[in-house]
């Protein structure tokens, strides 16, 4: 499954302009205070060629009181959850007691570290970088977060470590071949039971407790002839487990699954009504651009007043969410269950459509001619043509003029136009604009010149015939 790194480190080192710069994103407040990140931050890596997930996991108190306790916890998630830590250091600073501590709980435990040594640019780093060679982790590896300097080279370092993101290496659509379903949700809303209800035998642990299941776990299954791989976001965990204490929810491993998947199953508590918990799942669901359906759980029982106004929630809260197919099931007693792989087909089927490009050019000239695009400084948008560009989900192009003003007004029009021609449902659809110089401006500027001195010629000519004629020579 695709790697996890996680960003360890005291506080104010530039865990989380690192974070950001990786993941292309604001996510992770920045600021030079110390302690500033609280809770961890999660986003899909978009450096280099092959994707990973990154987690920052928050600066250590610099209280004595607090640093081994706190160090201790993070240390353990790093170790729990991460295939490779990144130990970031601050190369103008150098060595400090909290790098110390946290160097000695990493040396003992058997998980991939890399010395990162931030904070490079104006400084010798090789300089810098002998100070650390002391703490027995390795050669540090010089980058600036808040400039990129040393990023990509930092990520190529990685690749070579983690086999998982090595191209070549084995991936889940050989291992599992046919539709991936990812079933995804909060913890307790009813996954594991609406598995167990999809392949007709108890094949997942259902337990009344939230968090009672650890990995995420593969299952092959057939169905009225079609293939089909369920991956669980909630596995198989022990029974002589089960009395642990309640664990935190795993982003991590939902991010996973989301990523192995064709399509998402998001499971909903309709009891409980929707939690943050929902958005954010869903944030990355859209952001790797899986097809996706949303299952109600827990359904049947309910007041006709309360599925009323679980319903209107909806519809407010997932507003951006118009492509995506709803069913109001419930996992236990199996009701509108049946259903949801007959819209898994649909919305697979969706997100694997061929579009050739004399029909998407066709439906753009049509949608322009419906409906012309803004004026931008007194001159008319153009657009000319569209081809497909990916699958999974499916991506159009359109070439143009001026196509970096289009407004995503006009670009949410296009896209439910697109979306109603092919009629594509569960799967979000990518647009880009592209635009460029027109080819044949140079041949257009030497016609222009050359029409200008046929015009020149024309008019020595005229003047000469009407000084002839007027019998004045020159």
């Amino acid at each position: 499954m695709i790697p996890v790194i996680a960003l360890l480190g005291r506080p104010n080192v530039g865990k989380s302009t690192l974070f950001n710069y990786l993941t292309r994103t604001r996510d992770a407040l920045v600021a030079d205070y110390p302690g500033l990140t609280r809770d961890r931050q999660y986003g899909r890596g978009k450096v280099g060629k092959y994707p990973f997930i990154v987690v920052d996991t928050g600066g250590l108190a610099d209280d004595p009181n607090q640093i081994e306790e706190l160090m201790a916890k993070q240390v353990e998630f790093a170790v729990g959850e991460a295939d490779i830590v990144l130990f970031l250091v601050d190369a103008r600073s150098g060595i400090t007691a909290s790098d110390e501590l946290i160097a000695n709980q990493l040396r003992k435990l058997g998980k991939p570290v890399m010395l990162v040594m931030n904070k490079t640019e104006g400084i010798d780093s090789q300089a810098a970088a002998s100070d650390f060679y002391g703490m027995g982790m390795g050669e540090p590896v010089a980058i600036a977060a808040s400039h990129g300097k040393g990023v990509l080279h930092m990520v190529d370092k990685v690749v070579d470590i983690l086999p998982g993101m090595d191209p070549d290496a084995e991936h889940e659509e050989d291992q599992y071949p046919g539709v991936r379903i990812a079933i995804v949700g909060r913890p307790n809303v009813g996954k594991s039971t609406l598995v167990n209800r999809l392949l007709g035998e108890d094949r997942v642990l259902a337990f009344d407790m939230p968090g009672t299941t650890r990995d995420s776990i593969f299952i092959p299954f057939e169905k009225d002839g079609e293939k089909y791989t369920l991956i669980d976001t909630a596995g198989v965990r022990r029974r002589s487990k089960i009395k642990e204490s309640v664990e935190k929810f795993s982003i991590v491993k939902t991010m996973q699954a989301i990523d192995s998947a064709n399509v998402v199953v998001m499971v909903l508590d309709a009891q409980q009504g929707i939690a943050d918990q929902e958005a954010t799942i869903l944030g990355h669901i859209l952001e790797t651009g899986r097809a996706l359906i949303v299952a109600v759980n827990k359904w049947d029982g309910m007041e006709k007043d309360d599925k009323e106004s679980i319903k209107e929630e909806i519809d407010r809260r997932f507003q951006f969410l118009d492509f995506v197919k709803y069913h109001y099931i419930s996992a236990l007693h199996g009701t509108g269950v049946g259903h949801l792989l007959e819209s898994v087909r649909k919305a697979y089927a969706s997100a694997r459509k061929e579009m050739q490009t004399s029909d998407l050019t066709r439906i753009l000239e049509m949608a322009v001619q419906e409906h012309q695009p803004p004026l931008v400084k007194g001159r008319r948008i153009k657009l000319r043509y569209a081809h497909q560009g990916g699958k999974n989900p499916p991506k159009v192009i359109i070439h143009g003029n001026q196509t970096k003003s289009v407004p995503d007004a006009y670009k949410r029009y296009l896209i439910n136009t697109f979306r109603r021609a092919y009629k594509l449902t569960g799967t979000p659809i990518r647009v880009e604009f592209k635009g460029g110089d027109n080819p044949y401006k140079d041949r257009t500027n030497k016609v222009s010149e050359r029409q200008v001195r046929k015009e020149r010629q024309k008019k020595k000519e005229r003047k000469g015939g009407k000084a002839r004629n007027t019998g004045i020579t020159k």
